[in-house]
């Protein structure tokens, strides 16, 4: 079944704030390897002129990708999950994300297409933080694999 274009432009209200924790930034950190001090050490972000400690680029993609969930399990929308890959990832910061934020994301369809039977659907979430300032975009592009055609016989 083809995804619904009218979809496109679709807005989702956003998220219940997310409180991003010092020990989720250090954890995350350590999961990926970056050794960058300013993830870990407060004194050592405030040399680079923040607040507290900062959170790795992708460390957002949780929240992203989490608010993207109210458009994947929209069933008007009629997207078969199982069938999905994650196709890109981008993300723009107006700023870093750091301890003590309590980030909300609104989720958008930016487009739909069909490339070679497979339905790509690219999804904007603006993180904003609790005073309603701009964090941070993100954009998923998740690619729905064509449905394989049957066996003959079978």
């Amino acid at each position: 079944m083809a995804l619904d274009q009218s979809f496109v432009g679709r807005s989702y209200p956003p998220t219940d704030p997310y409180e991003v924790g010092r020990e989720k930034i250090r954890e995350f950190a350590e999961a990926v390897g970056d050794a960058n001090p300013a993830y870990t050490d407060a004194k050592a972000a405030e040399a680079l002129g923040h607040p507290d400690v900062i959170a790795p680029p992708t460390f957002v993609f949780a929240i992203t990708f989490k608010a993207a969930g109210q458009v994947i399990e929209d069933p008007q929308l009629g997207l078969d999950y199982s069938r999905v890959v994650h196709g890109d990832q981008k993300f723009a910061y107006t700023r870093p994300v750091r301890a003590g934020d309590r980030l909300s994301v609104t989720s958008t369809i930016e487009n739909i297409k069909t490339l070679a039977g497979n339905e790509i659907i690219d999804i904007r979430g603006e993180v904003h933080d609790e005073a309603g300032e701009h964090v941070m975009t993100a954009w998923t592009k998740l690619v729905a694999r064509a449905a394989e055609p049957a066996e003959e016989g079978a």
